[in-house]
């Protein structure tokens, strides 16, 4: 952790939802003029498409499966590297591994190739990492301590599912087959080093619909905000400091359902977000500014 650069981490699951948070800290970063340096996680696989395609073949050969969720298909040391160099001196290197042909033209590289590594933008007020891993930990490296605020999303697991396979299919062109196919191949590495992340964030969101996802394998769409809610619990009250009061208040239908967990409608997720973290937010560039 840095009082003078901090870092900011949103980690969950491939489909979790992490990217509409990111959208969210986008929106108050612009509205409070603060300068980040984004941070996508997918710039930390170790290979790109073709190369993983290659070697998750020849590990299935072995009985093996290797996946973007563990260490064998990511760099995990060169993450952790980032956070603390940044965490000490406010810069480090980063890259991007494009997904789409919009990715390829901003980007000048193909989808499914990694970018070369750069060096983050100079003079920036901290750190905001989106992806699978901001709070990592194995028997080599430790991710977590390096981040001010650890941010959980993690939907129930049903929706989850169908979040991925809407999104596999629709933009990689997969089957159900095929996208049911590797969550079973990635359960190993889900349960050993995607889920305890959220046993070490500050605070975790997760999504609930309110209408039948039984079998996630035949849902034919996603269930919408409007027939969701929200779940938010406070891991830890100590940094995220909230008048719940003020919460239920201005996010209505909202109601508590433990002391540290507050419930909202989905379609308001975005605007608890604002009020949940635009205060944490400036304190910590407060404290950058006056060095305590």
């Amino acid at each position: 952790m840095s009082i003078k650069h901090p870092i900011v981490a949103v980690t969950g699951s491939s489909g979790a939802g992490t990217t509409n948070i990111k959208t969210a800290f986008e929106h108050i970063f612009r509205q409070e003029g603060i300068k980040p340096a984004i941070i996508e996680g997918d710039c930390f696989h170790r290979y790109n498409r073709k190369q993983m395609d290659e070697v998750t073949a020849e590990a299935a050969k072995e009985g093996r499966n290797v996946t973007h969720f563990g260490p064998e298909g990511n760099l995990f040391e060169e993450l952790e590297t980032l956070f603390r160099k940044y965490a000490e001196i406010g810069t480090g290197k980063r890259r991007y591994y494009i997904h789409n042909e919009e990715e390829a033209a901003r980007h000048g590289a193909a989808p499914g190739e990694l970018t070369p590594w750069e060096t983050l933008p100079e003079n920036t007020d901290l750190l905001f990492y989106e992806g699978l891993h901001g709070g990592v930990v194995t028997d080599k490296i430790d991710v977590a301590r390096h981040v001010d605020l650890l941010i959980g999303v993690a939907p129930i697991i049903n929706l989850e599912w169908i979040q991925k396979i809407y999104r596999d299919k629709a933009v990689r062109g997969y089957t159900v087959e095929d996208a049911t196919n590797m969550i079973l191949s990635r359960m190993h590495d889900y349960t050993h080093y995607i889920t305890p992340q959220f046993s070490r964030t500050d605070i975790n969101f997760q999504r609930v619909p309110t209408v039948d996802i039984a079998n996630p394998f035949a849902a034919t769409k996603i269930p919408g905000n409007e027939q969701s809610f929200s779940v938010i619990h406070f891991r830890n009250l100590d940094k995220i400091q909230v008048d719940f009061g003020y919460l239920l208040e201005m996010l209505e239908n909202s109601f508590m359902s433990a002391p540290d967990t507050i419930v909202v409608p989905s379609i308001k997720k975005v605007a608890a977000i604002q009020l949940i973290f635009t205060p944490v937010i400036d304190q910590l560039i407060k404290n950058r500014k006056t060095g305590r």
